[in-house]
């Protein structure tokens, strides 16, 4: 008996110390996620057969607060797209731009080569250096240009900024300190500058001509996004696939949500958010500084967009 139980012991012993027969793998994916339908896959899960991580074939470049975010996600709705989750800032940032272009490919989504990969960091419409660092990437690459009216966009940029500072419990000053410095409208507050198109826009167009610049009205695509991504569309030379039942209004935002692959979403909280009142007086100076930077944007691109 006492050599059967030693027997046995031994046993459980090699059994244990053999080595593991079976190794856990990771179990198949869903293909069934719009994650992986549509090309965009998590950094940490195994790319589906036949993707591959490519440059952009198109960047949106701006303009900060004009409604990137809106575009990005709107655009993903389409099958033959791939966008970058995130603000990748390698032309703008010096310290990423020294990574080299191995790192910015692999800061791309996963995609199918049939898709277009879109990447989106606004930062670069008035960087000094990222439309030259572009064109030394592709020259012949598509950019979209998001603009909203630039009195407006200043009011938002600012609002960006205070609930950014509320969040990090840090203080905030109201719009009409930044706005106004010695009796006198602050021309140098950066939310201004931010809204001198035409500046930034030479700047563009002395490496790209216009026609590879597709300006997307920011103010139309909030009322009606439709006809503005069907635009998009015929520039990226994607078939028309987007269409009216992608989106739907929501009456608590204010603004159309998203409706795709089964599922409906609206941008983030920090998107759309009311701004704070301004004082009259105050937003009357600053629109009558902008009308002729409007007035040499429109001149610039042969296009008026009737900003007030």
């Amino acid at each position: 008996m006492a050599g059967l139980l030693i027997s046995l012991f031994l046993l459980v012993l090699q059994t244990l110390a053999a080595p593991p027969e079976f190794v856990p793998v990771t179990p198949d994916p869903d293909l069934t996620d719009p994650l992986w339908a549509n090309g965009t896959v998590a950094p940490s899960m195994v790319p589906p057969p036949g993707t591959s991580q490519r440059m952009p074939h198109s960047i949106i470049i701006g303009v900060r607060k004009g409604g990137t975010r809106a575009l990005l996600e709107m655009l993903d709705i389409h099958p033959s797209v791939a966008a970058a989750a995130t603000e990748v800032h390698f032309f703008d940032w010096d310290e990423n731009y020294a990574r080299g272009f191995d790192w910015y490919r692999g800061q791309m989504p996963w995609s199918y080569p049939y898709q277009t990969t879109v990447e989106k960091t606004p930062g670069y419409f008035t960087s000094l250096l990222a439309a030259e660092r572009i064109r030394a990437m592709n020259a012949s690459i598509k950019l979209l240009l998001i603009l909203r009216d630039p009195a407006e966009r200043v009011v938002s940029d600012y609002t960006q900024v205070y609930f950014n500072r509320l969040e990090a419990r840090k203080p905030v000053r109201p719009i009409e300190d930044l706005l106004i410095r010695g009796g006198s409208l602050n021309t140098r507050y950066k939310a201004i500058q931010r809204s001198l198109y035409h500046l930034h826009m030479r700047n563009w167009l002395q490496h790209f001509p216009l026609e590879q610049i597709h300006l997307v009205d920011g103010d139309a695509l909030v009322r009606d996004p439709l006809p503005e991504l069907r635009r998009v569309e015929h520039f990226l030379d994607l078939p028309a696939r987007i269409d009216s039942s992608n989106f739907y209004f929501n009456q608590t935002k204010g603004f159309y949500c998203i409706r795709s692959d089964g599922r409906e979403r609206c941008l983030h909280e920090s998107k759309g958010r009311p701004h704070p009142p301004v004082n009259g007086t105050i937003l009357r100076q600053l629109r009558t500084y902008l009308r002729p930077h409007n007035r040499s944007f429109y001149k610039l691109v042969g296009r008026s967009f009737h900003w007030q």
